[in-house]
C-alpha cells in the first residue's frame, strides 16, 4: 500500500511536467499566404515545423489586403505575402501596426505580353497594365524606367505614380488594375507588369516568359509578418529558422529555377 501511495505521487507530481509537454507539442501557428510560391514553401517547412512542436496552419488568401487585417484583428497569427514597401503604406493607410520578423525571398517583378515579343515592339499608345496598389505602382513605373520606356521625376521614390512620369515617348497608356486580375487581361492589353506570385498560378515562368524583369538585386523581398505581441514567439521563431534553413534556400532554387530568389 505504501508502495502504491508512493507511485501515485509520483505520478501526480510529474502531471503538470506531462501536461506542458503535451500542450507545447499541440502548439499551433497560423500563416495567412498568397497560393504560389508563398503556401507552397511553408507546405514544404511544415513537416520540420511539425518534428518541433509547432503544427503550421496555412490559410490561403489572393488578395493583398485580409492577410493583413486578419492578423491585425489577431484571427491569424502572421503572414507571408508582402515586401516592406506594401507593409509601410498599409500600415500608414489602415493604422495598424504590423511589423516585419524576417525576409525569405525576392519575386523578380516581371512584364509579360501577348502581343509583342520585346519592348521596343509596343506600339504607339500602347496599354500598360500594372497593380494598382501604391508600393506597386512605383515598382511597376521604375522597371518601365529602367527599360527604355518611360522617365520618371524621382526614380528613388518608391512610390511614384503616373502623374511623375516626365517622358513617355511612345504616348504609352498607363492602366491601374487589381494585382490578381493582371493575368487575365493579357489578351485585352499590350502589356502587363505581374507580381511573380500571380504570374507563377497563372502558369507563366517569368524566367522563360517575361519581356523584362527585375533582377535579384531587387529591394522588394517577401516578408514573415506579425504583430509586436507575438513576432518574438517561440513558434514564429521556428518558422524563421525553417525558412531560412539551408534546405528551403534548395528548395527555393530547385523549384523556382530563379522565378524565387532566396533573400537570405
Amino acid at each position: 500500500m505504501k508502495k502504491l501511495l508512493t507511485l501515485l505521487l509520483g505520478a501526480l507530481a510529474l502531471s503538470p511536467v506531462l501536461a506542458a509537454s503535451s500542450a507545447y507539442a499541440n502548439e499551433t501557428l497560423s500563416v495567412a499566404a498568397s497560393p504560389v510560391p508563398h503556401a507552397e514553401i511553408l507546405e514544404f517547412v511544415k513537416p520540420r515545423l511539425k518534428q518541433e512542436g509547432v503544427d503550421l496552419q496555412i490559410h490561403v488568401f489572393t488578395d493583398y489586403v485580409q492577410p493583413n487585417l486578419q492578423v491585425d484583428q489577431k484571427h491569424i497569427d502572421v503572414n507571408y505575402f508582402q515586401h516592406k514597401p506594401y507593409l509601410d503604406q498599409f500600415n500608414k493607410n489602415h493604422n495598424t501596426n504590423l511589423v516585419i520578423v524576417a525576409p525569405v525571398h525576392i519575386e523578380p517583378f516581371g512584364a509579360y505580353s501577348h502581343k509583342v515579343k520585346s519592348a521596343a515592339a509596343l506600339r504607339d499608345g500602347a496599354v500598360i497594365a500594372i497593380p494598382n496598389d501604391p508600393s506597386n505602382v512605383g515598382r511597376s513605373l521604375l522597371l518601365l524606367q529602367n527599360n527604355g520606356l518611360i522617365k520618371l521625376k524621382d526614380p528613388s521614390n518608391i512610390l511614384e505614380t503616373p502623374r511623375d512620369i516626365i517622358d513617355n515617348p511612345k504616348h504609352l497608356q498607363i492602366k491601374e488594375l487589381e494585382a490578381a486580375t493582371l493575368p487575365r487581361v493579357l489578351d485585352q492589353v499590350d502589356l502587363a507588369l505581374i507580381n511573380t506570385n500571380y504570374a507563377l498560378d497563372a502558369h507563366l515562368v517569368p524566367t522563360r516568359d517575361a519581356l523584362f524583369i527585375e533582377d535579384s538585386h531587387s529591394p522588394y523581398a517577401n516578408l514573415i509578418v506579425a504583430r509586436p505581441d507575438n513576432a518574438h514567439s517561440d513558434a514564429v521563431q521556428k518558422l524563421v529558422a525553417a525558412l531560412q534553413s539551408p534546405e528551403t534556400r534548395k528548395f527555393i532554387q530547385d523549384k523556382y529555377q530563379g522565378a524565387v530568389v532566396p533573400a537570405f
